[in-house]
């Protein structure tokens, strides 16, 4: 009862109602990219073949111009919710937006859009708009607190990021090898003053480390007060670091925005020179604790979700079961190719067939290192075929620059192997020798 006491206690809103305007924006950036780069067309209207989530076949793909238009609705409402405007209706409508767009094919998975929709449905169930919002103007008054509860959710969520990133280096690719950095700084080198460093041998080990270390520790920086400036510093450097190296989109954006909820809920106050206004008490009602019941189920199935790999055994770097949603963020470099084999079982004849029949460049590039993507367009070509064939894949893949090996039993017909949870018996296991020391050249 302490604790729920505790969690109920009401605190400044300030910090809340800047983590929606931020992210507001952010997010209307982020739609508005899709929009301008031409993304919308490219990596969801025009590939003819469609990845899904395991029970998510049923989700619709609109066509071009309404998939269009949803990106410029999303804007909107990525506006609205930070505006805090009608935000009990814009805010869980950008929030299903989001988690649709996410739904239409699997090899666009990325693990800032998941943090996105994330945050997206937490800010649609949270009290966001209590303050600096519209709404708070149009009811001409403004309660500018809100439950600690609310701030602890989201940190939860966030540290949760950065501990699990931090743990998915813990291996030892990373931390014996520097692979897979030493691959990508290798492809850097053209970077002003930069470039040159990267060549150096020991550089990219030298920033496994400091990449491991730094997941795996700025949530306790950041939650201390004396070290936090510092501590959002680093953050800052090392987000900005990683924008410049990689092509990671809007993620260093949305994880600096999000690290400040670990500052004091009232931090926003020292820009608007405002003080807060005295917290109102309210009586815990049979309500605030079933609202605490579902935050404690939230925060347990963010802790749990990332660590279900861990029930297949072997390298999820290699057989990627357990992968997407755990928060391994760019800790594997995987390349590969695939052939499909059809045998037709009446007359043994055998035709090759190219994923490119298919696949969109970029589905085919994120198929060749994930197995289940594999198996679903093998279902795909057995469809095609009548069903009544065999379907079998030669597959070679390489992790972290080791040489191609096979990941798939070129003996299992995969037109029979259903697209299940169940660990997978026909993924080959995953090389053993070390990664290759390579060193760039200028």
């Amino acid at each position: 009862m302490k604790i729920a006491k505790r969690l109920l206690e009401p605190i400044d809103a300030a910090w809340l109602a800047a983590f929606r305007v931020l992210y507001g924006l952010a997010l209307a950036i982020s739609m508005e990219r899709f929009l301008a780069h031409g993304w919308v067309e490219e990596l969801l209207v025009r590939p003819r073949f469609k990845f899904h989530y395991a029970g998510f076949a049923w989700v619709p793909v609109l066509p071009s111009g309404p998939m269009h238009a949803l990106f410029w609705i999303l804007m909107g409402l990525a506006l609205a919710v930070a505006a805090g405007a009608a935000f009990r209706v814009t805010a869980p409508l950008f929030a299903a937006g989001l988690t649709y767009i996410q739904l239409v094919d699997v090899s666009t998975y990325l693990n800032h859009y998941y943090l996105a929709a994330l945050l997206a449905w937490l800010l649609a169930a949270s009290p966001a708009n209590r303050m600096w919002s519209v709404d708070a103007w149009l009811r001409k008054r403004a309660r500018e607190d809100v439950a600690r509860a609310w701030l602890w959710v989201f940190r939860v969520q966030i540290g949760l990021v950065y501990v699990y990133a931090g743990l998915a280096k813990l291996q030892p690719d990373w931390l014996l090898h520097g692979q897979p950095l030493r691959i990508w700084l290798g492809a850097r080198t053209d970077l002003p003053i930069l470039g040159r460093i990267f060549a150096w041998g020991g550089v990219p080990l030298m920033m496994s480390w400091a990449g491991f270390l730094f997941d795996l520790t700025i949530v306790g920086w950041l939650s201390w007060r004396r070290t936090r400036p510092y501590a959002y510093a680093v953050l800052l450097t090392f987000h900005t670091l990683t924008r410049l190296l990689f092509d990671i989109g809007m993620f260093p954006i949305i994880m600096s925005i999000a690290a400040l909820v670990f500052f004091s809920p009232s931090w926003p106050r020292r820009f608007v020179r405002r003080p807060a206004s005295p917290p109102i008490s309210i009586a815990p009602a049979r309500w605030h604790r079933y609202a605490l019941a579902f935050g404690a189920l939230y925060c347990a199935a963010q802790l749990l979700l990332p660590l279900r790999s861990r029930l297949y055994g072997g390298d999820v770097l290699w057989h990627e079961q357990g992968m997407r949603f755990s928060w391994r963020v760019m800790v594997r470099a995987k390349g590969g190719a695939v052939t499909f084999l059809v045998k037709d079982k009446t007359t043994g004849a055998i035709t090759h067939v190219s994923p490119r029949r298919y696949l969109a460049p970029f589905q085919e590039n994120e198929m060749v290192g994930q197995p289940d993507l594999v198996l679903q367009l093998a279902h795909a070509i057995r469809d095609d075929h009548g069903g009544d064939v065999e379907v079998y894949a030669d597959a070679i893949a390489s992790l972290d620059g080791r040489r191609a090996q096979r990941f798939i039993d070129p003996n299992v017909d995969l037109a029979r192997v259903d697209d299940t949870l169940a660990p997978a018996a026909w993924i080959l296991p995953a090389p053993t020798d070390p990664p290759p020391h390579t060193r760039p050249v200028l």
